[in-house]
């Protein structure tokens, strides 16, 4: 009932949000599973987390809450991320990324 009142481009919004939102989950649950950071790379989650704050703000600009939500969501989500990458490197004594 619920879907068919939304226009296609809210339905689209919203899937497109949801996917770009949780992109990192897999690479922070098998960090988590492995309790290792082998194989992650934290440059392009710091990247992403970087560009979704801009996206933020641009939710902001175009006071649109999903946006705005979805977005802060996936920041916290690359800084878990790069939080556990940190914290499993240290664990390991690595000097360098793998």
């Amino acid at each position: 009932m619920l879907m068919s009142s939304l226009p296609l481009h809210e339905i689209v919004g919203f899937v497109a949000g949801f996917g770009t939102t949780f992109a990192a989950m897999p690479d922070l649950i098998s960090m988590l599973k492995r309790r290792s950071c082998q194989g992650m790379n934290p440059t392009m989650a710091a990247i992403m987390g970087s560009f979704q704050i801009v996206w933020v703000y641009y939710g902001f600009l175009i006071e649109s809450m999903p946006v705005m939500v979805w977005n802060v969501i996936a920041v916290a989500i690359n800084f878990l991320a790069v939080s556990a990458y940190l914290y499993f490197r240290a664990q390991k004594g690595y000097q360098n990324h793998p």
